[in-house]
């Protein structure tokens, strides 16, 4: 809880101060130390100040100051005291069988605290910081107790504070392609995406590392370049910064391209944050012969630079003791003088002309005392003479706010009369020669014992060729369908034959009746005829994530740019419309990494077109059932390039007429080709089936049940299935929609699967198992085949392979699911956009298939 939180007459003790520079140095010398205790006395007839009591002597606080204070009250700490009992008595009843002969041998750490069931993170806390009495920078109860300390609840709660202290919130923050992402999930365990190109974390993940005694709770920010107000990504990695307020910033840098890099290492040390350097890819510095003084390097920028490589784990643990070393040092500062910190504040010079215009608008600045409790007033100068559009909005709510965008405005003026450049661009340029001449007094020269980039651009001039580029890329194409449907059937067949024994086995086993009928027909014949395309789908999924570990990805958007911009798109949209093919919803959210606000809308609208792994069961369902094997694959093909090509029109469509505005430069890192470790694919992969597993079990099983259920009642004995179908629920439903589809030749049950898929497209497929399982069509029969049986099936209905051509074309065209529109929602900011992107997919899915099977009718 924050101190703010504390009612008159409550007691707490300080866990920590977040903030940092001028104001959190100020709350630390007036007596705010961990472990104190401080009292709220009372509030001020407005509710603020409010004056508290700490050390003997009282004192008023605002409550913006107090939200930044950390602390543990009395309540906490007893639930902690019996988090921490009731291990114990666990570990203590469960200690006797330890001991007996056969375990006596063991290791006295191979217990692992999690194998006893989870703790709750104080009680985790404490628990690890009793058995890790050999740590350097252990806080000794001694350290802060009080000669008249006499009360077990009041000992309970001052040892609990300290233990919550030892809870120390990281981000890490760094440019796209530095390694983050890989430090998270060596660190904390957790299976996040690692992607060589720019945007794939496109949202903050979380998880936590244990390292001596401190639980280290990480928050892997999206890689960014720097933080400017220029794109979502930049904003949103911003703000996380300034709102969050983390104890300490891992900034980590490629040393490949080092002084790009340390541009976004500037802007943080602006910002005055406690930090530390991961020189990640350190073992490719080597190999080329780089020379380059590290320690040095740290020095001149004031904080610890710790060379990495992240793949391997080589640092790791330094880098956590640095982190833990840079944390305590910031709690004793106040209390430790004349001590040498591993961190220091560094004001980096931009010249003495830019300098004396930062002081300027910076004085301006701090005639606000409140400012300074979230901003650094040093950044907020230098971010008012870059014109960043955020940080205007944030001084203009101010009292004082048009005095400082005057004083700004002065300031630019003066910058553009003496430099002749806008102050915009002269402080960049000051950036990039700080960064120049630290580079070259730390002895920074670049080998020449391996070109890491030597074998990039010999794959380059043949990947990007003019003549051999887009055959490449195509070809690529359609080996990974061919691949994935070939190499794919044959665990489906098994998986396949598996439900069908289960269905088989329930139905001999157990008495006729609705729940009978509802476990087979409804839950093993729905949720089964989706579930045997895992190995498609993980096999799909394996294709995407070696591209985009590879670097192929980025040099794919290269390549296609030049379409890209006359769809009136950027190239940076190629990566998310690729990514739609596995899956639209973080396809939407990677749209972050589009800078121009047009084409990232437009890409938003146009990425339902893609076809997501969703709509694979159906495709490989229908064409199995109408079209021979040699002819799968050029339907599926065909299916894959309407999509693009309707994307094609309509985002020109939308850009000419509906979105209007300025496109932006085409600047994208091509990173060099990485070989990616099949751990990390194979991981990636298993990922993505998990999250299709739980589908089964969620929405897929729900929707299953909901549409047998639709199909059962009301029941009527005696009726044949086909009769009780047709006079159920779910037959109502398609009889009262049959109309509308009748110029696409669509029968009822066409049109209720069409209806279920609005939930999720994989429930199409189980719709269709559902309503043909009542004769065992969709089951494994040993005498026939599944797709013949199938066919028979819907031919007796009148569904010809026109006919089914069409349902296919509506199915890549129409309405995008629930968790797509809401994705469109979060990323557009309005429901404007998602209810449209819902209406007009719908549309030209039934534009389109109408056309179709207008037309085949004519020919044929």
């Amino acid at each position: 809880m924050k101190l703010s939180d504390l009612k008159t007459g409550e007691k707490a003790i300080i866990v920590k101060v977040l903030g940092h520079g001028s104001f959190r140095k100020r709350i630390v010398e007036m007596g705010f130390i961990r472990g104190k205790e401080v009292e709220a006395l009372l509030n001020a007839p407005l509710q603020d100040p409010v004056k508290y009591k700490i050390m003997g002597y009282e004192v008023s606080l605002r409550r913006d100051e107090g939200k930044m204070i950390e602390v543990l009250s009395t309540e906490e700490a007893r639930r902690i005291k019996e988090s921490v009992a009731s291990k114990a008595s666990e570990t203590s009843g469960s200690s006797a069988a330890s001991s007996s002969p056969e375990t006596s041998g063991s290791s006295a750490g191979s217990a692992s605290p999690e194998a006893k069931g989870p703790l709750s993170p104080e009680a985790e806390a404490l628990s690890a910081a009793t058995s890790e009495s050999s740590d350097p920078v252990v806080i000794a109860e001694s350290d802060i107790s009080d000669a008249d300390k006499s009360e077990e609840d009041e000992r309970l709660l001052r040892r609990a504070a300290l233990q919550k202290h030892r809870e120390i919130s990281v981000a890490l923050v760094g440019n796209p392609n530095c390694g983050k992402t890989s430090l998270f999930n060596f660190a904390s365990g957790a299976h996040e995406r690692v992607g060589n190109y720019s945007g794939v974390t496109v949202d903050a993940k979380e998880g936590y590392a244990m390292h001596k005694g401190y639980r280290i709770n990480l928050t892997d920010l999206p890689g960014t370049y720097s933080l400017s107000a220029y794109s979502p990504e930049e904003m949103y990695v911003r703000r996380q910064i300034i709102d969050k307020t983390p104890d300490v910033v891992i900034n980590v840098i490629d040393s490949s391209n080092l002084e790009r890099n340390l541009y976004l290492t500037t802007q943080l040390i602006d910002m005055n944050l406690r930090m530390v350097c991961a020189l990640n890819m350190f073992d490719e510095l080597e190999e080329r012969g780089d020379k380059l003084n590290y320690q040095l390097l740290g020095t001149l920028f004031g904080v610890p630079v710790i060379p990495t490589v992240f793949k391997s784990g080589r640092g790791v643990e330094e880098l956590l003791d640095t982190v833990i070393k840079v944390y305590e040092e910031a709690s004793n500062q106040a209390l430790k003088k004349n001590v040498k910190l591993l961190t220091r504040h560094v004001h980096l010079c931009h010249g003495q002309q830019l300098e004396d215009c930062i002081d300027s608008v910076k004085k301006e600045i701090q005639k606000n005392q409140g400012i300074r409790v979230k901003y650094s007033t040093r950044y907020l100068a230098i971010k008012l003479l870059e014109r960043d559009s955020e940080s205007e909005n944030v001084v203009k709510q101010l009292p004082e706010g048009p005095a400082i965008i005057a004083e700004r405005d002065k300031q630019a003026a003066k910058i553009l009369e003496e430099t002749g450049q806008d102050s915009e661009t002269a402080i960049m340029d000051a950036k990039y020669g700080i960064i120049k001449g630290a580079l070259k007094e730390a002895g920074y020269e670049i080998g020449e014992k391996e070109d890491q980039y030597k074998f990039t651009h010999l794959l380059d001039n043949i990947i990007t060729n003019k003549y051999l580029g887009f055959p490449i890329f195509f070809i690529i194409l359609f080996l990974m369908f061919e691949i994935t449907f070939v190499l794919g059937q044959y665990p489906m067949d098994w998986i396949d034959a598996a439900v069908g024994w289960l269905g088989d086995t329930v139905s001999e086993n157990m008495p006729d009746g609705p729940l009978k009928d509802m476990i087979v027909s409804g839950i093993i014949a729905g949720v089964g005829s989706v579930i045997v395309f895992l190995p498609q789908i993980l096999i799909l999924y394996f294709f995407i994530s070696f591209m985009e570990d590879s670097g192929y990805m980025s040099r794919a958007a290269f390549i296609v740019d030049k379409l890209m911009h006359k769809m009136g798109l950027h190239g940076k949209s190629f990566i998310p419309l690729i990514m739609g093919f596995g899956c639209n919803v973080p396809a939407e959210m990677a749209t972050r990494t589009i800078e121009s606000r047009r084409s990232r809308l437009v890409t938003m609208l146009i990425l339902p077109f893609m076809s997501c792994s969703a709509r694979l069961p159906i495709y490989i369902m229908i064409t199995g059932t109408f079209f021979a094997v040699k002819y799968q694959s050029l339907v599926m093909i065909s299916l894959y390039a309407i999509g693009i090509l309707t994307a094609v029109v309509v985002s020109k469509i939308f850009c000419t007429f509906l979105i209007k505005g300025e496109d932006t430069p085409f600047v994208m890192e091509l990173p060099p080709y990485r070989m990616p470790t099949w751990k990390a694919i194979g991981r990636h992969t298993w990922e993505k089936g998990k999250q299709y597993l739980k589908k089964m079990g969620g929405i897929i099983l729900v929707a299953s049940i909901i549409v047998w259920a639709l199909g059962y009642f009301p029941h009527q004995e005696g009726l044949t299935q086909h009769e009780q179908q047709e006079q159920s629920y779910i037959g109502r439903m398609g009889k009262a929609v049959e109309p509308i589809f009748e110029p696409q030749g669509f029968d009822w049950k066409l049109d209720v699967s069409l209806i279920a898929g609005v939930g999720a497209k994989e429930i199409v497929a189980s719709t269709m198992g559902v309503l043909y399982a009542d004769d065992e069509s969709v089951a494994e029969d040993e005498d026939m085949a599944k797709y013949e049986k199938l066919r028979t099936k819907m031919e007796a209905e009148g569904i010809t392979p026109l006919i089914a051509y069409a349902y296919l074309i509506f199915i890549l065209l129409y309405f995008p699911c629930i968790a797509t529109i809401a994705a469109i929602k979060n990323e557009s900011g309005s429901w404007k956009w998602a209810i449209f992107a819902a209406v007009y997919t719908t549309a030209v899915a039934w534009v389109a298939s109408a056309l179709v099977y207008q037309l085949g009718k004519l020919i044929y």
